[in-house]
């Protein structure tokens, strides 16, 4: 039977309760009481109250909004267990929104929440973990918040529509303040910075003992519509378009530029969210979309991120160095900077919208999630009375995905393999995060890149229904998310294996599950990282129990540990009327499971946030669970998203 629309149950919602200001309060000692319960089996304990109204309440409050910051960092008390001695001295970093809905009748999407960043700094000498949190003073968030910072002030008026959102009570028509950077997405800590990352606009960078917000990061001068591209750093393009509709997107793109960026503020290239790092060479990597691609049937990247830094203790200078070749390695040592080693563009024939990525040695890779124009969409989102994201439909219409292999190194280059065609994956998803990628050399002499990741049906990633939003009656409904179809809908966690031969030539294409013994969704793929680009054994990710009747699927209630050789699959789960955020792998030795994950835990019915410390290597065990420490309960924060562990 299929399960009822949750929302229609209640008449009234006001999901974003404010509790009332309070100072935070500094706890000393710590609480040790023996391990209980820890809900190490797929089927957790279920409280009594299993019912379509605690399902709805307990979703929504997982994004109530938290007006209080605390800027003075508070000890949190252990519950379960205790800290490890042989944890690192670090600080795990959680990005989220924080504030949903402000005192004039408007409610957000999640995705249009202002960036609350959360600090949790371990002392494991100390037996201690201090918490802090406060909020990226973006641009928006002072024009927003009643009191011009602080975050707890006395009233807030919500003046920016947001990609996502709709606002009751601000400015409908003839309101062009659309981008909305929140800085919510991700947090990053790189050569001495900390910067807080958003999906459409530059980054945030942060103090990373106090959180005060530093101010804008222009990472690469990629800021604006009318940006240059230095000199000798022509796009890569490729296309088997006719050249008249060529020339008729570059003419529409050339018009788009400054309505895009004049009118509605859109910054000339957009940077994601999703970042990754090359631990053998010391590299970030970052990619960045043109503005226009939104509208276009055809994409812009810039691999624009290819960082060197060695011994990046105090906060570095910036320093840019543009233009260096392909055809030549990197310079072969680095001081104590940012130095910007390589950047490439290309042009892809194609509408796509990415979230996440993938690097291997060789290669940039892309898994293209296909989108198309929606006429009356984008008419009802200039008036205003709908989200500007309306404007944008996914496109089902063939049934696999594009996957682009863009050269990033001289070999991948000289092969001469036509990178503008994709490779068609030969089942149909919705890319959604990328664990892990690696290329290896086959029997044949040619490559192998397999990518570890998950992927969802494109009816399940649906832009007017993300997280349940509804902007005509300010509510977060589940159902959608939880229906009977929605077990095939959701997120899983795939190996896609693509073969190339000695010419660099493709071969074939493979999709399958990581694990037969993991069928239910599961999504947020992480992997320890020093084994990032390269093979690797272990995979961590959120994942469904199916214990709750009403919320089977959505919010995630596990964490599973997939063994990518053998298939295996080992739970924790939550018990009652909880869920749990991204897992972070913490290294403690050389063995790839030996270390520590950390993930946050809401128990919503508690009106409490938990940090929980698992044992890798116990996962699937009773004794998995070696650490619980709980968050002030004023405190309490709504689901983040995307989390980074940072040795001091």
């Amino acid at each position: 039977m299929a399960t009822p629309p949750i929302g229609l149950t209640h008449a009234a919602v006001h999901i974003h309760h404010v509790p009332p200001r309070r100072r935070c309060v500094r706890h000393c000692g710590i609480l040790i009481r023996s391990a209980a319960g820890t809900g190490t089996g797929t089927g957790s304990s279920v409280a009594a109250t299993d019912t379509l109204s605690a399902a709805f309440w307990d979703y929504n409050l997982l994004f109530r909004s938290q007006r209080n910051e605390c800027p003075d960092p508070v000890p949190l008390r252990v519950t379960e267990g205790a800290i490890p001695p042989d944890f690192p001295t670090g600080t795990y970093y959680l990005a989220g929104p924080g504030m949903f809905s402000d005192d004039h009748g408007s409610t957000v999407h999640p995705l249009d929440g202002h960036g609350y960043l959360r600090s949790f700094r371990f002392h494991p000498g100390e037996r201690t973990v201090h918490y802090s949190a406060r909020y990226v003073e973006t641009a928006a968030k002072r024009e927003e918040s009643g009191d011009g910072g602080g975050g707890g002030g006395a009233s807030w008026r919500f003046t920016h529509r947001g990609p996502f959102s709709v606002l009751q009570g601000g400015k409908k028509v003839g309101n062009v303040k659309v981008m909305k950077n929140v800085a919510n997405t991700s947090v990053l800590r790189w050569g001495g910075r900390l910067l807080c990352l958003w999906e459409g606009g530059e980054p945030y960078e942060m103090d990373p003992r106090t959180l005060e917000t530093l101010g804008p990061f222009d990472l690469l001068g990629l800021a604006g519509p009318n940006d240059e591209k230095p000199p000798g750093n022509a796009p890569a393009r490729r296309t088997q378009r006719p050249w008249l509709q060529e020339t008729g997107l570059d003419v529409a793109a050339h018009l788009l530029r400054p309505v895009l960026g004049g009118v509605f503020n859109m910054p000339g290239k957009r940077m994601l969210a999703h970042y990754k790092v090359d631990p053998r060479r010391g590299r970030l990597l970052m990619v960045a979309c043109n503005a226009e691609d939104m509208l276009l049937p055809r994409s812009n990247f810039t691999f624009c991120g290819q960082f060197t830094h060695l011994n990046c203790s105090n906060h570095p200078r910036l320093r840019l160095v543009h233009n260096v070749s392909m055809a030549r390695p990197p310079p072969a040592e680095y001081d104590a900077h940012f130095v910007l080693v390589q950047k490439r563009e290309f042009v892809v024939p194609d509408h796509l919208l990415i979230h996440d990525w993938a690097c291997t040695d060789s290669h940039y890779v892309l898994l293209g999630n296909r989108i198309k124009l929606d006429i009356p969409g984008l008419l009802l989102a200039v008036t205003g009375t709908h989200p500007m994201v309306a404007a944008l439909a996914v496109d089902p219409s063939r049934q696999s995905t594009p996957v682009y292999l863009l050269p990033r190194s001289p070999e991948a280059v000289a092969s001469g393999r036509d990178w503008s065609v994709p490779i068609e994956a030969p089942s149909q998803m919705w890319s959604v995060h990328v664990g892990n990628a690696f290329e290896e050399e086959n029997r044949r002499g040619g490559l192998d890149i397999r990518l570890h990741m998950s992927g969802c049906s494109y009816q399940w990633f649906h832009f007017h229904r993300m997280f349940g939003y509804n902007w005509h009656n300010k509510k977060l409904d589940p159902s959608f998310m939880n229906a009977v179809k929605a077990k095939e809908w959701l997120p899983r966690l795939v190996q896609v294996t693509i073969e190339l031969d000695k010419r660099g030539a493709y071969r074939r294409c493979s999709v399958r599950r990581l694990s037969d013994q993991c069928t239910r969704p599961a999504d947020f793929p992480a992997i320890n990282q020093s084994h990032a680009n390269q093979r690797n054994r272990f995979i961590y990710a959120c994942a469904a129990s199916g214990s709750r009747r009403f919320l089977p699927y959505f919010p995630f209630d596990s964490v599973v540990k997939l063994g990518v050789s053998d298939g295996s699959a080992r739970w924790w789960s939550t018990d009652g009327r909880k869920f749990v955020g991204e897992p972070v792998f913490i290294p403690t030795g050389d063995g790839e499971d030996d270390g520590y994950v950390l993930l946050v835990e809401y128990a919503v019915s508690e009106h409490r946030c938990n940090l929980v410390v698992l044992d890798a290597r116990q996962i699937g065990k009773r004794n998995a669970l070696v650490a619980k420490l709980e968050v002030p309960g004023h405190l309490t924060f709504p689901m983040g998203f995307h989390g980074f562990w940072g040795d001091e």
